[in-house]
């Protein structure tokens, strides 16, 4: 039985997709951390070259945001789920975080990519469930006809 379980998220039609899934381990008594990871944001500037926001400004908003999102996600969810936001190279991000929890697992949503892009763009969950030191769960969602 899985007892933490971490589940990053990287927008919100993958965590409609999985959030059933999700449920059922939350309600069997597993511990559930959802998470984003965001890009480093850079200052925002206008054409004209106008501040509009700082760096730490726009981590704050980004923050807020995903925070709100990943917020409601986890109330719709019943059982022992928290969230929590971090700013990096995802693949990174997720294992320390993963590590930090406790994990027993990593549920990571992956689209669907032939195999050729893959190989050529990368992919956070292979990257993920060929390094963690836990289990990793994948899952897509089904496709649309």
């Amino acid at each position: 039985m899985i007892k933490r379980l971490l589940v990053p998220l990287d927008a919100a039609e993958s965590t409609e997709d999985v959030l059933p899934v999700v449920a059922v381990h939350a309600t069997t008594g597993t511990a559930v951390r959802l998470m984003h990871v965001a890009a480093l944001p850079d200052t925002v500037v206008t054409p004209e070259g106008r501040t509009v926001a700082y760096a730490d400004q726009e981590m704050a908003r980004l923050e807020g945001l995903w925070s709100d999102s990943l917020g409601a996600a986890a109330s719709r969810l019943h059982g022992a789920v928290d969230h929590v936001v971090r700013f990096g190279d995802p693949v990174a991000e997720i294992l320390t975080e993963a590590e930090a929890f406790g994990a027993d697992a990593i549920l990571v949503t992956t689209g669907t990519r032939s195999s050729m892009k893959r190989a050529v763009l990368g992919s956070v969950a292979e990257a993920v469930l060929r390094r963690a030191r836990s289990g990793v769960l994948l899952y897509r969602a089904p496709r649309e006809e």
